[in-house]
């Protein structure tokens, strides 16, 4: 694990690492938290790390899907879909109220969604994955993750329509 430059890696992957946990949990102070929890256990476990078995990246995520597993069996009763935000960004008033209100209706459709669904398109879109590089993470086909990623958005946008 040597020629791991892990300054490197940490810039590169904590955005999609947060993101990735953003898009799960929507509350931003949460995703930090569990961000920094996946590195934390990624630095522990380094030397388990073998790079014939896959990408760092890979490995990495795999890590993150633990991490939030264990978050989510630790907080079963105390996380409510209402006390979860999904991050703006500093707009003009109007805007911003606009944007929330918007990420508000995301995160209600988001919560619906069965928890493959969920981690797919928070690999996807939040992390900012490639169908091919979620395939090596998921065990799914390519195809099979284009197919599902194509139907959970069409259902997305079926529903976010179906509220205006």
């Amino acid at each position: 694990m040597e020629d791991v430059n892990w300054e490197v890696i940490y810039r590169e992957l904590l955005p999609k690492v947060y993101h990735f946990f953003c898009y799960q949990v929507g509350d931003t102070a949460v995703a930090e938290d569990l961000a920094a929890s996946t590195f934390e256990r990624a630095w522990r476990g380094r030397t388990r790390f073998e790079r014939r078995l896959g990408d760092f990246s890979s490995w990495l995520f795999g890590i993150a899907r633990n991490v939030f597993v264990d978050y989510v069996r630790s907080n079963q009763d105390k996380v409510a879909i209402d006390d979860v935000n999904l991050p703006s960004k500093n707009e003009a008033l109007e805007s911003g109220a606009e944007r929330k209100h918007d990420f508000e209706r995301l995160r209600v459709l988001l919560m619906q969604l069965d928890e493959r669904e969920r981690t797919l398109i928070s690999l996807k879109y939040g992390a900012g994955f490639t169908n091919r590089e979620i395939s090596k993470m998921t065990d799914l086909s390519e195809s099979n993750v284009g197919t599902i990623l194509h139907r959970v958005v069409t259902r997305l946008r079926n529903n976010w329509e179906d509220e205006l």
